[in-house]
């Protein structure tokens, strides 16, 4: 049984609230001002459906999140979102992609790689720290 590489999605928001982490793992996020938001930006510059994050499959089972300007409906926020520098509609994140809503406020994705705990019994290889010789007869 082979173990498969597992992810998680981690979300850091720095906002006039403070810093929060928000683990992702839902199908969809909405974020913005409005308090019904998945995840609420506090900031008066921010429209109150600035963006969605969607989850989408890839080829091993995995997934990832791409960020689109707006809500699904496709009405855009008011500013728009920089990424990384860039001015984009809709972006599939990155490890370390940084999302800018507003001013001082901001989103750090990243990319948790973690390999599934294997609940296969260790082979011959496996290493040991007793040597056969230690565990003999104690000599006189």
């Amino acid at each position: 049984m082979t173990s498969e590489p597992h992810h998680n999605h981690l979300l850091i928001i720095e906002d006039n609230k403070g810093r929060r982490e928000f683990i992702l793992d839902s199908p969809v996020y909405s974020i913005g001002r409005d308090p019904k938001c998945d995840i609420r930006l506090v900031s008066q510059f921010v429209s109150r459906r600035h963006a969605t994050l969607v989850q989408l499959p890839n080829e091993d089972g995995s997934y990832y999140y791409r960020i689109v300007d707006g809500n699904l409906k496709g009405k855009p926020s008011a500013n728009g979102l920089l990424i990384n520098g860039r001015k984009l509609q809709a972006h599939d994140l990155q490890d370390e992609d940084k999302i800018v809503f507003g001013p001082q406020v901001y989103a750090i994705y990243y990319l948790l790689k973690r390999d599934a705990i294997s609940t296969v019994p260790p082979d011959e290889f496996d290493i040991t720290l007793i040597s056969p010789n230690m565990v003999g007869e104690p000599e006189d």
